[in-house]
């Protein structure tokens, strides 16, 4: 079960059939534990990682962001790792080689609530070397407030949301891309129910849309080619006067997708070296060295400059000979995770879930799990959840047409 709500990120009702599946496939009469069972369990290992002590050392880098959800109800999670148990530079980091240290859900959130929270935190690991975040307004202030009573904490900005940023100035100031997505979209409506579905281009997302382009570029790039040397085994399902019905006006941006391209690589190389390297005192030498060849406009040596001039910029509080985590991406994909699991819930606004991202990352063996389990009733988690938590949504819904009239149900 562990594995398959952790590992394998399945929710909790698909982990118990997939349990009861397979004992029927091998014809084994286990018992299946059912999925309220598995989330007791879950919340159980989870309440355990999040209270049980840390170490107090001056070389944790907090990462912090808040989980997106509907309604007035923020969450702060700060992830960390002891520099002495980074990974080799060149490996990424693993949600494994992260601790949850807080979980801070509130109704509203600025810089002085960020900055009391991350105070509280300092009680579970003593001042951090670091702090690593998107840079958002509440986060941002309530880090530079805090560095006011501890200022041999660094600030550092997570070079994922900062490659977003560079790319979203530039978009967003062409003209054509405004039209190129547009048309993407009408594309996207006339071609889905066609001859032409396989063909079809990705949906276009709405929230860290700059974040997430690639699928977007390459679309269009490969669907160039299509049209101009249209292969055998498309003709076979339509004629090339469809493909230029329904594609042609893909030409009209050859210049542009190819600039467009240019940055996404750019800006992907950038985030995959401080992602494996994080900033040090080369981190701006080895991003030149990943960008150069990948230069081929003025546009794009431009986008090379600002890059580096980050990096560089990123690593000036970093001494010789060490290093600092440069990207949360693993944050964000432990909330991916989270989302995972928690299923449609996620849409419902904050629920008793949120108390497993503890589970979803760090170390989790089996003598962990045991002794969770055996430290930790369900009580005590219930009562973590009850005392941070108000009403879900749907027992507000509940009680929202519980008081209407017997006539009006």
């Amino acid at each position: 079960m562990k594995h398959l709500l952790v590992q394998a990120g399945c929710g909790l009702r698909a982990a118990s059939r997939v349990i009861e599946s397979l004992g029927e496939c091998l014809g084994v009469p286990w018992e299946v534990p059912a999925p309220t069972t598995a989330r007791t369990w879950l919340l159980r290992i989870a309440y355990y990682q999040l209270q049980r002590p840390k170490e107090q050392a001056a070389d944790w880098v907090w990462m912090i962001d808040h989980t997106v959800q509907i309604g007035q109800e923020r969450c702060l999670a700060v992830l960390g790792i002891r520099l002495s148990q980074l990974p080799p530079a060149g490996t990424a980091l693993q949600l494994e080689d992260l601790e949850l240290l807080n979980l801070l859900p509130v109704e509203h959130s600025d810089k002085h609530v960020v900055r009391q929270q991350l105070e509280g935190t300092v009680s579970q690991t003593g001042v951090p070397r670091a702090i690593l975040s998107d840079h958002g307004g509440d986060l941002k202030g309530g880090v530079e407030g805090f560095r006011q009573d501890h200022p041999q904490t660094s600030h550092l900005y997570d070079v994922t949301h900062k490659a977003a940023c560079l790319l979203k100035g530039r978009l967003e100031k062409d003209p054509r891309w405004k039209s190129y997505a547009a048309r993407v979209g009408q594309t996207k409506f006339q071609t889905q129910q066609t001859e032409l579905a396989f063909l079809v281009p990705p949906s276009q997302r709405s929230k860290a849309r700059y974040m997430n382009l690639a699928p977007l570029l390459r679309w269009g790039q490969q669907t160039l080619a299509v049209l101009d040397q249209p292969p055998a085994s498309v003709l076979s399902f339509c004629c090339r006067a469809r493909l230029e019905e329904k594609l042609g006006w893909l030409r009209e941006y050859r210049a542009a997708l190819a600039q467009w391209s240019e940055y996404q690589a750019l800006l992907e190389a950038a985030v995959d070296v401080v992602r494996r390297h994080g900033y040090s005192a080369h981190a701006a030498a080895q991003v030149d060295a990943a960008l150069r060849p990948l230069v081929h406009t003025d546009t794009g040596e431009t986008l090379r400059s600002e890059l580096v001039q980050f990096v560089q910029t990123e690593s000036a509080c970093v001494p010789p000979g060490q290093r600092l985590p440069g990207s949360t991406e693993i944050l964000e994909s432990s909330f991916g995770k989270l989302k995972s699991l928690s299923g449609e819930h996620s849409k419902g606004g904050l629920t008793g879930l949120i108390l497993s991202l503890g589970a979803l990352v760090g170390k989790l063996d089996q003598a962990t799990v045991t002794k969770a389990l055996l430290e930790v009733p369900w009580k005590r988690a219930q009562q973590w959840i009850q005392s941070h938590l108000g009403p879900t949504f749907a027992a507000k819904r509940r009680l929202a047409y519980a008081a209407q009239p017997a006539q009006q149900k």
